[in-house]
């Protein structure tokens, strides 16, 4: 029986010892898995100083002194919106997380102060429709800043573009990354011309270019317009000059309803034409053929006025011995003149005769 208990007893310790050595060995599995594992981040996770609201699937961050684009974008976010921030120099891949592609479809970057964008800044957006870089400082354009966006449908650059990029902005907008885009707008650039190579490659529905420094639309870009009937051009508040130059302009104005706000677009110059609507002017005010008639006139009338002063003076100058003839006896007649003047005077002015005459 002492055997029997004995037997039971080792038995026992046995199970307890091999239930504790199990427990031992799961707990350190644990911990070499948390040391060891990477730290995975909850998908619901808002990036710091940001807010986020998953059921419209955006995340808005604003006013922070933050250089760099937020890293821990969560992967649902269609709409994203910096604003308020120091990111001076958009990076190559600024949106790239963990190096996968974002789902976004709408970005905002409004009022960042950014002054540069790099190559492939927004690379890992195959996706996105809208992008908006208004009121920054942008000094520097990598002709592939916008590369890999081809469902871009909006880009909106107002305000932002400083005389320093414009060149190296036409250069950007020709990619053909850019081939869905459907509106772009450049308002208030202190741009001089339509920064846009060739418009006929771009798929554009609306182009903006109101409060620029635009004075003429070349015949060239007109004849590009007329072929691209779907597209829509907004000028308005640039100083528009109205002469000869703005003859094609001017009869596109009248002839297509492509310029939404055609009665808002004004002559600046010449002063005359100031403040008048492009579209009420004349023909004749900018009709290239009259304007150049009248400048022949006053060449031919200049011409012919210089034939009949030199006319006059070959006659002055084959005549110069009559005409010296004819002034020497001038001068001897008002000589003789003069002396009869004299004589008078002088018997005028005698005593002797005055008492003859009392």
């Amino acid at each position: 029986m002492g055997e029997k208990m004995w037997i039971f007893h080792n038995a026992d310790n046995s199970k307890c010892l091999f239930s504790i050595w199990n427990q031992w060995c799961l707990c350190y599995a644990a911990v070499v898995c948390l040391l060891f594992s990477p730290t995975v981040r909850p998908e619901d996770a808002c990036p710091s100083s940001c807010v986020c609201a998953r059921d419209s699937g955006t995340v808005t961050c604003r006013d922070g002194d933050d250089t760099d684009v937020p890293g821990d974008i969560p992967e649902w976010t269609s709409t994203l919106i910096l604003r308020g921030r120091n990111i001076s120099t958009l990076q190559r891949g600024a949106f790239v997380a963990n190096g996968t592609e974002l789902e976004m479809t709408a970005l905002s970057l409004s009022y960042n102060g950014i002054k540069a964008l790099e190559p492939y800044a927004f690379l890992g957006l195959p996706r996105l429709h809208l992008l908006d870089l208004s009121h920054n400082r942008l000094q520097s354009i990598s002709a592939r800043a916008f590369h890999g966006l081809l469902e871009l449908r909006s880009l909106y650059l107002n305000y932002s573009v400083l005389p320093a990029a414009t060149a190296q902005l036409s250069n950007a907008l020709s990619t053909q990354s850019l081939r869905n885009l459907h509106r772009l707008e450049l308002a208030g650039n202190r741009l001089k011309s339509i920064p846009l190579m060739r418009l006929d490659i771009y798929n554009l529905h609306a182009l903006v270019l109101v409060n620029n420094s635009i004075e003429r639309i070349g015949r060239e870009n007109v004849t590009v317009l007329y072929e691209q009937r779907r597209i829509r051009v907004y000028l308005s508040s640039n100083p528009f000059w109205c002469n000869c130059e703005l003859e094609a302009f001017y009869y596109w104005l009248k002839n297509s309803s492509q310029c939404p706000d055609a009665a808002r677009i004004l002559c600046s110059e010449p002063e005359v034409k100031r403040g008048i609507p492009v579209e009420k002017l004349l023909g004749e005010d900018v009709d290239c053929m009259n304007e150049n008639l009248e400048a022949v006139s006053y060449v031919f009338l200049g011409i012919v006025l210089a034939l009949i002063g030199v006319v006059f003076l070959m006659v002055l100058y084959l005549n110069r011995g009559g005409i010296k003839r004819w002034l020497n006896n001038i001068r001897e007649a008002c000589r003789d003149q003069m002396e009869v003047y004299h004589y008078r005077y002088e018997q005028d002015s005698d005593p002797r005769l005055a008492n003859v005459a009392v």
